[in-house]
């Protein structure tokens, strides 16, 4: 037993530092390096927004129109009765509106869906851009 080296194979109660300070050098080399990039921003000047250029065209603005279609083939606009030839008139009238007011398309859950592509190509006919299609969630999801 004279080259014993004091290790009586049981656990060892040090800590190893090694894989510890190595990592922390790695750290601080990355931040020297990456501090002064972090200094050199480019300025700029961003313009301020202006939402409401004039009061009263805001004043004016409406919601969103909504077109409800029923399975008989009636036509309610903003929940008035209407018929074809006023639905085309109206729907020309708002596409020349400036900003143009959104379009909600509603059917019922029994409308045939070649009635409600029927409402979107006059809509998009008489210049309705903004055609957008109303339905609920359903109970399960």
């Amino acid at each position: 037993m004279a080259f014993s080296s004091g290790n009586s194979g049981g656990p060892m109660a040090d800590i190893n530092v090694t894989p510890l300070v190595d990592v922390m050098l790695v750290l601080l080399i990355i931040f020297i390096i990456t501090a002064p990039l972090m200094s050199h921003k480019v300025k700029v000047d961003l313009p301020e927004a202006n939402l409401v250029q004039n009061p009263e065209a805001a004043e004016d603005r409406k919601g969103p129109i909504t077109l409800a279609v029923k399975e008989d083939g009636s036509i309610y606009w903003n929940d008035e009765e209407i018929d074809k030839g006023t639905l085309e008139s109206r729907l020309a009238t708002a596409a020349q509106q400036t900003p143009q007011p959104p379009l909600n398309l509603r059917g019922d859950r029994t409308t045939k869906m070649r009635v409600i592509n029927e409402m979107t190509k006059i809509a998009q006919e008489q210049g309705m851009l903004d055609v957008g299609f109303v339905a609920t969630k359903e109970k399960g999801q």
